[in-house]
């Protein structure tokens, strides 16, 4: 019998298939009992079961490269900090050794007795762990039985479950999953971020789904409005194919603009720079015809390994960034450890009661003897390659800027005195992510050359939301005009002092927000390379003085409604 479900569109794409349902995790095993002489022997089939794991996930994370590196490696790697918890592993052993009992119903025990605790927290981003606790527990739990902690034989199949972790998508598209539906989450989350930069179709918030539909119900997905149809008829199937035609149409489409310039209607150019985090995303970059690299992360170099890199290894990866880009600027952000992003070679702290509002991103880099001065070598180093400029991440004060200067000043002058040839000038900017930066931008925007916003924690610290916490999905998002007003003023306070600004953020990669951030005065995006020539397709289409003439009514907007009633209204 045919049924809709309306959802959030989180990554476009149709997709026709059978569905595959997933229930939200429990781990329902029976209370078991094992012998005293059996201790030792299930002691190590778990600890087995916890290698087989570790292995599992080092196997992924040696095959991300570039942006799912950096998206899915954060997860993997907070997963594999959980493996190493003492509290779980000694918890896990003492419920063997002194209650004798099974390693399935010793996880069981565990991951409630651990989920209680969670629950009873007050922050959020501590609560929102539960799920990351549910999925090494089921790997573990699936590693004891000798079977795939995912889905077996889901390919050409539509998935349809409470949440979807990062870390799993790349395995349900490898094993040829078509689509993802979810009755929770947010599409500024990191799972619908990375279903976007995979090009696998998403729908987040379809409720209803999980009681409804059942294994082998057939379901036509549309990623774009967010419909999920169960046993389309004659109309719904006619609308799937003509989505499907028209999607491809657009992909051929787009690719004629490679070349073309990022210009507005009445002829204004605007610069569209890529993201990036390994050679890979810089050719993609290169490719789409990005006019730069605008935030270039230097995490990967520091992630999953037990020692630093030293100032050759990191000038080599600086310096075939800028190669790759044969002139055009690269914007290199410095160490931006901290909050999820976990390491192994000790720098971030790993109990932080708040991660989120940690010591992380510049504040680290400052508090590591070295740290920042090897990096700052490494990059002014590369600098004498071509153009680059050093971002900084988490700036929150004058003072951080200008210590960062003042040691900037030094490092050249060292490498100058022993010979090195770096350039004459490099610019040095500062992310704007934490609300008192923006705030306070006025005091010390003379301190720097230019401005980078990051809108995915300048959102979510300024409107108190998690986005990875899907209780707080509706909470979480752009569209609220605290969150235009703040841009608006620090757009504005920029280009009235002659610095270059853009925004960063995964606003700057939906073609959705490109009239909005045009009318508040922004000419410089930096994106994921894959989302750039739809960007690109979007500025191309619109009049950039009739969009400056709208801003008044835009900033008047009282709410959300009424703000997606202006952008409705601008087509």
């Amino acid at each position: 019998m045919r049924q809709a479900f309306h959802g959030h569109g989180a990554s476009r794409g149709a997709a026709l298939g059978h569905a595959r349902v997933r229930l939200p995790h429990a781990l329902d095993v029976a209370e078991e009992h094992i012998e005293a002489d059996a201790v030792e022997s299930e002691l190590a089939r778990l600890h087995a079961a916890i290698q087989a794991v570790r292995g599992e996930m080092h196997a992924l994370r040696e095959r991300l490269h570039g942006a799912l590196a950096h998206e899915v490696g954060e997860f993997l790697d907070l997963h594999t900090l959980l493996l190493d918890d003492p509290e779980l592993l000694q918890g896990l052993d003492r419920l063997i050794r002194s209650g004798r009992f099974s390693a399935d119903y010793a996880l069981r025990l565990q991951r409630d007795r651990i989920a209680g605790v969670f629950e009873a927290m007050d922050d959020p981003y501590f609560r929102s762990r539960i799920d990351d606790i549910d999925q090494v527990i089921g790997r573990i739990h699936a590693a004891l039985h000798r079977r795939d902690a995912g889905m077996q034989g889901i390919a050409g199949e539509i998935l349809v479950a409470e949440t979807v972790a990062p870390a799993e998508l790349v395995q349900l598209q490898a094993q040829g999953v078509l689509a993802i539906v979810t009755t929770a989450g947010s599409p500024l989350s990191h799972s619908a971020i990375l279903a976007r930069s995979l090009h696998l179709p998403m729908v987040i918030g379809a409720a209803g789904a999980l009681q409804r539909v059942n294994d082998g119900d057939v379901l036509a997905v549309d990623g774009s409005s967010g419909l999920v149809v169960m046993e389309p008829n004659a109309a719904d199937l006619r609308a799937h194919h003509q989505r499907v035609r028209v999607h491809a149409r657009e992909r051929k489409q787009l690719n004629r603009l490679r070349r073309e310039p990022s210009r507005t209607l009445d002829g204004v150019d605007i610069k569209l720079y890529a993201n990036a985090e390994s050679r890979e995303d810089v050719a993609e970059a290169h490719a789409q015809g990005a006019a730069g690299v605008g935030l270039y992360r230097t995490e990967f170099l520091f992630l999953q390994r037990a020692e630093l890199p030293d100032e050759d290894e990191q000038f080599r990866a600086y310096r075939d960034v800028v190669l790759g880009m044969t002139g055009r600027t690269v914007t290199i952000r410095t160490l931006d450890l901290g909050a999820d992003k976990a390491d192994r070679t000790g720098l971030a702290l790993r109990d932080e009661p708040n991660p989120a509002l940690g010591l992380r991103g510049v504040r680290l880099s400052l508090a590591r003897d070295g740290l920042l001065e090897t990096q700052l070598r490494a990059l002014l180093r590369a600098s004498g390659y071509g153009p680059l400029r050093i971002l900084l991440p988490m700036i929150s004060s004058r003072e951080e800027v200008r210590e960062v200067r003042t040691k900037l000043d030094s490092v050249a002058r060292d490498l100058r005195h022993e010979g090195h040839e770096i350039a004459t000038h490099v610019p040095l900017g500062a992310m704007i992510e934490v609300p008192a930066a923006a705030i306070a931008l006025s005091g010390f925007i003379g301190a720097v050359d230019f401005l980078s916003v990051g809108t995915n924690d300048l959102v979510q610290y300024l409107l108190a939301a998690d986005r990875n916490n899907d209780a707080l999905g509706d909470l979480y998002t752009p569209l609220h005009p605290a969150v235009l007003r703040l841009l608006r003023d620090v757009i504005r306070l920029a280009n009235a002092r002659g610095k270059p600004i853009a925004v960063c953020g995964e606003m700057a990669g939906d073609p959705m927000f490109a009239p909005l951030l045009l009318a508040l005065g922004l000419n410089e995006f930096s994106l994921h390379p894959a989302t750039l020539l739809e960007v690109r397709r979007k500025i191309r289409a619109c009049d950039l003085a009739a969009l400056k003439a709208r801003a008044p009514a835009l900033l008047r907007a009282r709410d959300r409604a009424a703000i997606l009633q202006w952008m409705d209204d601008c087509g």
